[in-house]
């Protein structure tokens, strides 16, 4: 007989007292079903946390449950609705194994005719709950995957044109609030591989894929804030300044960098400029300056310009970051 488990949750997030679950249920069962409720215990959406699951278990069938019961009670009317609904969901499929960790496995597996699988009830192996992870992400880091705590970080980047101060803003904002940055990897791989101040066509898909791995691995160390120092659209524009067009890799990568950040912060010219040997004169920084404008336009990227010295521009990012809920709503400033 195929036995089928079952087991249903906020997962809000994902979490490794949840995985420890789903891998026990895996183990024992012939297929399983994960059922995840919508919530408003945190803002991030329904099909991200049903992703999470579906990106680290492929075989698992996850249904997305967006008219489901919010939260959980032992009343009895609150039972009989969450019971009508996951067999309304089911349409006759027999679950043998309902898992969970909580008190509602007794009366979902009777309603089931499943046997009652409660593991970790007392979270001896897994001291970890989704409340906790919600109230402090980088405390409980341990506890959560990589898939997960990618989607826990709010990624803040800083564009601009060259001397426009990102490096030293996106270092200062690191220190401030005790977490990480990613560095530009362009100016290092620039350094390192130019002939003549040049460099290849081809070279700008090695910098665009080296700076994604660079944001990656500071992402997984980061607490609730990624600072960014440029991205693959300003790469792209300096492409386009070199050679006139950009290779393929590196302009599907600027496209999909309006959803990889949450905050873009536009770093104006106003500052004096650092005419070092690697940079291209004043003028030239008021023309890129104007370009990257022109193309954040273009690509209807909302960002905010920050203007003044550090200390005016650090104020400005952290007037923003304090108003700021991530997977909220969010519109900046109006720019000239």
């Amino acid at each position: 007989m195929k036995t089928l488990g079952l087991t249903l949750g906020k997962f809000a997030p994902l979490h490794k007292g949840h995985q420890f679950m789903i891998e026990t249920a895996l183990q024992e069962v012939d297929e399983l079903i994960v059922v995840i409720y919508e919530t408003t215990v945190t803002p991030i959406p329904l099909h991200i946390r049903a992703n999470w699951i579906r990106k680290l278990y492929p075989t698992v069938r996850v249904i997305e449950a967006w008219d489901g019961p919010d939260g959980y009670s032992n009343d009895r009317e609150h039972e009989i609705r969450e019971e009508q609904y996951i067999l309304g969901l089911l349409k006759g499929e027999q679950v043998t194994h309902f898992y969970s960790s909580e008190f509602y496995g007794e009366h979902m597996s009777v309603a089931l005719g499943a046997a009652d699988r409660r593991v970790d009830e007392a979270r001896e192996r897994v001291p970890i709950s989704a409340t906790m992870v919600r109230a402090d992400p980088y405390k409980y880091r341990r506890f959560v995957s990589d898939v997960v705590y990618r989607g826990l970080i709010t990624k803040v980047v800083f564009v601009g044109a060259m001397s426009t101060g990102k490096s030293t803003i996106t270092e200062a904002l690191a220190q401030r609030y005790r977490t990480t940055f990613a560095s530009e990897y362009g100016r290092d791989y620039w350094t390192e591989h130019q002939v003549d101040r040049r460099i290849s066509l081809e070279a700008f898909d090695e910098i665009a894929l080296g700076h994604i791995e660079r944001e990656e691995q500071a992402m997984l160390e980061a607490n609730r804030y990624l600072f960014v120092d440029t991205n693959a659209i300003t790469t792209y524009m300096f492409a386009l300044d070199y050679h006139g067009r950009a290779p393929e890799c590196l302009a599907r990568i600027a496209l999909e960098n309006a959803q990889r950040y949450d905050l873009f912060f536009l770093c104006d010219d106003d500052i004096p400029y650092e005419n070092t040997w690697d940079r291209s004169g004043d003028q030239k920084r008021h023309i890129f300056h104007k370009q990257i404008i022109a193309d954040l336009k273009e690509r209807r990227i909302p960002y905010i310009t920050l203007r003044g010295n550090l200390e005016e521009r650090m104020h400005k990012v952290s007037e923003v970051l304090a108003k700021f809920e991530p997977y909220r709503n969010y519109f900046g400033e109006l720019n000239g």
